[in-house]
């Protein structure tokens, strides 16, 4: 699914040869570096690159890797990346997707803002009242890479469309990295391909990013325009978990778009409370067909089935 040969011929790709003192000319073709000119600058021998890039070479050493890190100009993600892909030992197992009672209650406390508690493939495992008003269906067990590149009719949810997909693809890149071995993130990326010319486009250039913080602006159909503030936490002895905490800047329009949006939430609630007590299954008046023996509501995030 993502192999050190692939990563490492993509970011020689995009080194200027002029940065790194290399001089051009018009007759130059390559788009890049040369492989030979990446063995020279990182100081091994062009055999040994050759092999690296063909999937052929053993384990290269830290050395190694910090040099090619080095020359290839890669940021701190790309540079753990890298190591990851050069070193089977450090691959994770794949965790599992139950989520403690404990991370529940606190989705409950977060009352003012959407949050949510996601794996590494971005499947949803439980979220509170106001994520499911934000998406307008049930969150948990929503797939976000999924909503984003195959649901046409949810695109318009998402007001930076395009920079949410570099960051979803540049996510699912390092889950690769880091879950080599997980089966479902294979096939989510093999259903993303098929379905989205731009997955496809942006999986080949094989970018990582690691969000954990930043603007993320959404159009609600109801309350207009969202631009929220998003933090990642990544969740302590939880391998792939985040918790995702999406604010409002206080006296924001944002602000108010939440507290309508809760309130219009809260209007539906009522609703369908009303005709809950007032009809049962079949359409006819509760009343005349009393539980003798009532159920108590359920918790409003139910575990997750494991993942």
């Amino acid at each position: 699914m993502d192999d050190l040969a692939g990563f490492l011929r993509t970011r020689r790709s995009r080194v200027d040869p002029a940065a790194v003192g290399i001089p051009t000319d018009s007759r130059r073709r390559v788009q890049g570096l040369r492989r030979e000119e990446v063995a020279h600058l990182s100081g091994v021998s062009v055999d040994y690159y050759v092999r690296l890039e063909q999937g052929r070479a053993t384990q290269p050493s830290d050395q190694v890797l910090d040099a090619l890190a080095r020359v290839l100009d890669l940021d701190e993600t790309e540079r753990e990346h890298l190591h990851r892909l050069a070193c089977q030992r450090r691959r994770a197992k794949v965790p599992g997707g139950r989520v403690r009672p404990e991370l529940l209650r606190v989705l409950d406390l977060v009352a003012d803002g959407p949050a949510l508690i996601t794996n590494h493939r971005l499947d949803v495992l439980a979220a509170n009242r106001l994520a499911g008003l934000l998406y307008g269906r049930p969150v948990p067990g929503l797939n976000t890479a999924r909503h984003l590149f195959l649901e046409e009719a949810e695109r318009g949810l998402y007001a930076d469309w395009e920079t949410c997909t570099l960051d979803v693809v540049g996510h699912l890149r390092l889950a690769a990295g880091k879950y080599p071995e997980d089966p479902r993130l294979a096939s989510l990326v093999g259903e993303l391909a098929m379905g989205s010319e731009r997955f496809r486009r942006l999986w080949a250039r094989a970018d990582v990013r690691a969000r954990t913080y930043g603007r993320k602006a959404y159009r609600h159909p109801l309350v207009g325009l969202l631009e929220l503030h998003q933090e990642n936490f990544a969740l302590p002895n939880e391998a792939g978990m985040e918790l995702v905490v999406l604010s409002a800047p206080p006296g924001s329009p944002a602000e108010d778009g939440l507290r309508l949006l809760a309130s219009l939430g809260t209007a539906d609630e009522a609703n369908t409370a009303d005709r809950t007590d007032t009809t049962d299954a079949s359409g006819a008046p509760a009343h005349l067909h009393p539980d003798p023996h009532p159920h108590p509501h359920p918790h409003p995030h139910p575990h997750p089935q494991s993942t």
